[in-house]
């Protein structure tokens, strides 16, 4: 039996080079068949050879595999063609590769492509450039490759691709097995299904208030590394055994409104947030928020007096937890702001989305917030910093709740700890 499914292609924004045709990033297809039977023959015949050929011109580029925020592996290639080798009224070029797991002998797995070419005039001067990705596991894998135009002109391209955990990170639990091959996933708000929930230690309750926002301050759009990045962090904490309920706030500090609310629920709505986040237009100006140049701060004032004051016993979590890019201010939030919400009876944390720290060693406003009720900072640059900091901050919440308060302004740790006051 043959299932289909979608992996996205992806196509490569380069502004410095205009002379580029980016292709449209149709729906590529995952093809589970063992014995390749919707392959043509003169397609498989390629891939058995195992030969370079280039009767279509191309330079195929493969993608190292690295490790992302989700925990699995991103492979693939980037590929160019000549503009002129694609010339005339329009084209159609059809990309065909398998991936073997060379770790577990397992059948390889298909993906397939098909790509309409725009009309392109004979002088044209430059390359038609793409990129397709795909997921993978730990484990050393065989990529056979090939595309193929109208007149059945043959590019083939073959590598080998590694990936392989650190050893300092072995202990992180990835979300894909060994050896393992699967599609990019086309939806990054997808439901995620029942996790068995761990409660020796008691039901934990935590609310989360989201920042998203892109990396760049001045961005006019919410970037897909950012996107995937912040919603990492919302399943990374969702899928802790530990944890059992979930209150989320999404937000946008640029535009100074709360996106989407979710109270006290045994499961993140992540449909809802990606609805919600559609709304963002950031670059958007609002004439009463540019006359006020302190609205920004007053904003993040009120978020943190209305989120950190809980008014029912039954609605206090055991722990809040802020995560979002940095978000540098003018002007600090005021003590007296701060004070009004009084001592929080929960351990409060910071999960500070950073790419790059060094360029930023300084704290923000929400770090400064966040020291001012003694909590924890957690820089959050790679991989393995959301993993260690989501397990570090569950066992804190659990010793917290059995009496023991190990938080204190002396225990904020992280990129930030000696960063400039």
């Amino acid at each position: 039996m043959t299932g289909r499914r979608n992996i996205r292609l992806v196509r490569w924004a380069a502004a410095a080079a205009p002379f580029l045709l980016w292709l449209p990033g149709y729906a590529q297809s995952l093809l589970e068949d063992q014995r390749g039977q919707t392959i043509i023959g003169s397609d498989s015949a390629v891939l058995e050879a195992g030969e370079e050929r280039s009767d279509l011109p191309c330079t195929v580029t493969p993608i190292k595999p690295l490790l992302g925020f989700d925990l699995k592996f991103h492979a693939g290639f980037e590929v160019s063609v000549p503009l002129r080798e694609l010339a005339g009224s329009e084209n159609l070029l059809t990309i065909l590769f398998r991936v073997t797991s060379e770790d577990q002998q397992g059948a390889p797995v298909y993906f397939s492509q098909k790509i309409r070419v725009p009309s392109i005039e004979e002088d044209a001067k430059g390359d038609a450039t793409l990129q397709g990705v795909f997921d993978t596991g730990e484990g050393k894998y065989r990529v056979e490759w090939l595309m193929r135009d109208r007149s059945e002109r043959v590019c083939a391209h073959f590598w080998d691709a590694e990936a392989e955990l650190p050893v300092k990170d072995k202990a992180l639990a990835l979300n894909l097995p060994r050896g393992a091959v699967a599609e990019l996933e086309k939806e990054e708000f997808t439901d995620e299904s029942a996790i068995d929930r761990e409660v020796s230690d008691g039901p934990i309750s935590v609310k989360v208030l989201v920042n998203f926002a892109p990396q760049n301050a001045t961005a006019s759009t919410l970037q897909p590394a950012d996107t995937s990045a912040l919603v990492s962090i919302l399943r990374t904490i969702q899928r802790e055994p530990k944890i059992t309920r979930f209150s989320v706030v999404a937000f946008n500090l640029q535009e100074q409104r709360i996106l989407y609310r979710q109270e006290q629920s045994d499961h993140i709505d992540f449909p809802a947030i990606g609805d919600a986040i559609k709304s963002l237009q950031l670059g958007r100006v609002d004439l009463a928020q540019l006359q006020n140049k302190n609205s920004e701060t007053e904003f993040l004032g009120d978020l943190i007096q209305n989120e950190f004051k809980v008014q029912e016993l039954t609605q206090r979590p055991d722990a809040l937890i802020i995560a979002g890019p940095k978000v540098m201010l003018q002007n600090n939030v005021p003590s007296d702001t701060l004070k009004e919400v009084g001592e929080t009876e929960f351990p409060v944390f910071y999960m500070n989305y950073n790419l790059y720290p060094q360029l930023s060693p300084w704290r923000d406003s929400i770090s400064r917030a966040v020291r001012f009720f003694k909590g924890q900072e957690y820089t959050i640059s790679r991989p393995r910093d959301l993993w260690f900091a989501v397990s570090e901050m569950v066992t804190k919440i659990v010793k917290f709740k059995a009496g023991k308060r190990p938080m204190s302004d002396a225990s904020i740790r992280g990129s930030h700890a000696d960063a400039v006051q």
